[in-house]
């Protein structure tokens, strides 16, 4: 085995190059004189062709290094530089008729049958051979007997990609034998010499080639598609892989071990959001533009696509140290974006924030800086006040009072007909930069969406973490269902609806379809190749204070108006008199300082009529009302 693994010598596989260029001029002649070469072309060829000719190879061969190469890792790119340095060779002799033809009489010394004939048989053998030493190679280290079956969805350039990557990985155990095109316009073709079918055939390939893995290589299958085939292969406990996007490729070069198993985020993933490019660049190009939550998962994300619009500089605020570092160091070392300015500060920092936005004006806001989690909002009331709606009252007073352009303010799902704390402070927060936009010239805009996947405190990395951990995973009820939209996508629809928004409007996203969180569980179980309820339990832990069965993007008294934007949608909302919602937060903010739950809770019921608690203390204070 060592000595296979060895190089061979380039002299030798110099020598075996010249030999197969001899072999060629032979063959040529035998071809061109139909196995009967006349005795003065053989004279010829002995005596002035072959020498020329080897005299020709000898020194394109050497000054190209064609030697050069491992012969067990031939890949295209060697069979092209084959081609090409064969081809200047014959070019060569080409040149070399010429002026043998003007000062010879009009005498080729080469004929041009044999230029073309030596040039194709040259490149097929030399070509040929060195795969064939490959394949012979790859067989004898990684028998075929022993090889996985798999198969590619796919039959682009990507799903080609995929398959020379297997092919030319001898560590790799894995042989295609088919080839999925999800359109199904390929049906019965082949590609590479292996067949394509539909996915329909999905399950009869898996059950006659015993498949143990399918590749995803195509950025065409809708997610319909992707998760029927996912499903066919999760119930044939089959691994599915796959690639990561081409940018992560290293040195332009997709890797073997960059091949991983799809991840359930993956799978949640819906079709690509078609972005009004100009509209948002418009909006950012040599702007200020400031960010809150910076450090956080929305805000993190909505600073990494804004560097994609030429931005003069982005304030990146947060609270948050460390994670805030995180993310310069990999706007500086992966972005190579360095226009940046890190700003540690609190919300509810008045003087601080209007000394930032005084010196650096920015013209755009978007603020996602915000306590999210419902369970610890509804024990803790009073910072749910004075995070979410002081802090966004102190930015907007401060962004009205120094004309910033456009406010953009993250909200969510939990807003509307809120049953927690959490979701009750982030609607007051949109009904107070609602109202102050009827008496400013900023824009006002509120952005409206809901779980974001991998987002803090998301359900998957829970899910995840209690697989890794062997169970129970704890679900809180047996019927409860959440929308879902991934972190990129969510910020490219906020990036958006800032860029089209007047002012005053609240924008709603297309969540897609809701999921049942039973069915999620389920399937990360079976994606991590565990059985539920044999390997991973799943217990039913009860709603947690404030939380909702099924969550809603607009209430009873709300309706939408589209946008040019299909996935974007306009909430009409009763509108409110800032004088009147002024002084009811003033009253609310006041009681922050009693911290007295029930009466903090109460006012914001008062703010917020819709506002009724589930599975909470506070329900009293709604059958008291009533």
């Amino acid at each position: 085995m060592k000595l296979l693994r060895k190089n061979t010598p380039r002299w030798i596989i110099f020598l075996i190059d010249i030999t197969i260029c001899v072999f060629s001029v032979f063959l040529s002649y035998l071809l061109r004189f139909n196995f009967s070469i006349p005795t003065h072309e053989l004279t010829s060829m002995f005596y002035y062709v072959l020498p020329i000719i080897l005299i020709v190879r000898t020194i394109t061969f050497i000054i190209s290094r064609l030697y050069a190469g491992i012969v067990r890792f031939t890949s295209t790119k060697d069979a092209e530089r084959i081609f090409l340095v064969i081809f200047i060779g014959s070019t060569t002799f080409t040149a070399i008729n010429a002026i043998t033809y003007y000062f010879l009489n009009n005498i080729f010394i080469i004929p041009f049958s044999i230029i073309i004939l030596d040039l194709v048989i040259s490149v097929f053998v030399m070509t040929y051979s060195r795969f064939l030493v490959k394949l012979l190679y790859f067989e004898y280290v990684n028998p075929s007997g022993n090889k996985e079956n798999i198969i590619i969805v796919g039959t682009n350039e990507l799903a080609h990609t995929v398959k020379r990557t297997f092919d030319n990985d001898v560590t790799m155990k894995y042989k295609v034998v088919a080839f999925i095109d999800p359109s199904g316009q390929n049906n019965r073709n082949k590609y590479e010499g292996i067949n394509i079918f539909s996915s329909e055939k999905l399950s009869a390939l898996i059950e006659k080639h015993k498949i143990t893995s399918v590749v995803f290589a195509t950025k065409f299958a809708s997610s319909e598609i992707k998760n029927n085939i996912s499903d066919i292969c999760l119930s044939y406990n089959v691994k599915i892989l796959i690639i990561p996007e081409a940018s992560k490729w290293i040195n332009g070069e997709l890797s073997a071990n960059q091949i991983k198993e799809i991840k359930i985020e993956d799978l949640l993933e819906r079709d690509p959001i078609k972005l009004n490019k100009d509209n948002i660049e418009k909006n950012t190009i040599g702007k200020v533009i400031m960010v809150t939550g910076a450090a956080g998962s929305i805000g993190r994300e909505i600073v990494l696509q804004l560097t994609n619009y030429k931005p003069k500089l982005i304030i990146l605020f947060d609270q948050a140290e460390t994670p805030l570092n995180d993310i310069s160091l990999e706007l500086e070392e992966i972005f190579k974006f360095n226009d940046f300015k890190l700003i540690i500060g609190d919300l509810t920092n008045a003087k601080r924030l209007e000394y930032i936005i005084e010196r650096y004006k920015p013209s755009v806001i978007y603020h996602a800086a915000a306590y999210k989690h419902v369970p610890m909002m509804e024990k803790n009331p009073a910072e749910a006040i004075l995070t979410n709606v002081l802090g966004t009252k102190t930015l907007a007073n401060i962004a009205n009072k120094y004309n910033v352009e456009r406010f953009v303010m993250v909200s969510t799902d939990k807003a509307v007909n809120p049953t927690n704390v959490m979701g009750a402070s982030k609607r007051i927060a949109e009904i107070y930069t609602q109202a102050l936009g009827t008496v400013s010239k900023t824009r006002f805009i509120t952005t409206r969406f809901g779980n974001v996947l991998g987002s803090n405190g998301s359900v998957i990395p829970r899910f995840r973490a209690q697989i890794e951990n062997g169970g129970p995973i704890t679900v809180t009820h047996s019927e409860i269902t959440r929308y879902f939209m991934t972190i990129p996508e969510a910020c490219q629809l906020v990036l958006e609806a800032g860029a089209m928004g007047n002012g005053g409007e609240i924008f709603i996203f297309d969540m897609g379809k809701s999921v049942k969180i039973i069915d999620l569980a389920k399937k990360m179980i079976r994606l991590s190749g565990l059985i539920v309820d044999k390997d991973i339990k799943i217990v039913f832990s009860g709603l947690r204070p404030g939380e909702k069965i099924y969550e809603e993007l607009l209430n009873n008294k709300e309706n939408t108006i589209p946008t040019y934007h299909s996935q974007i949608m306009i909430a009409k909302v009763i509108e409110a008199n800032f004088n009147e919602v002024n002084e009811k937060i003033k009253n609310l903010i006041s009681a922050v300082s009693t911290y007295d739950n029930y009466k903090i809770v109460a006012q914001m019921k008062q703010i917020v009529p819709e506002f009724i608690s589930s599975n909470s203390v506070y329900e009293k204070l709604d059958n008291n009302k009533n």
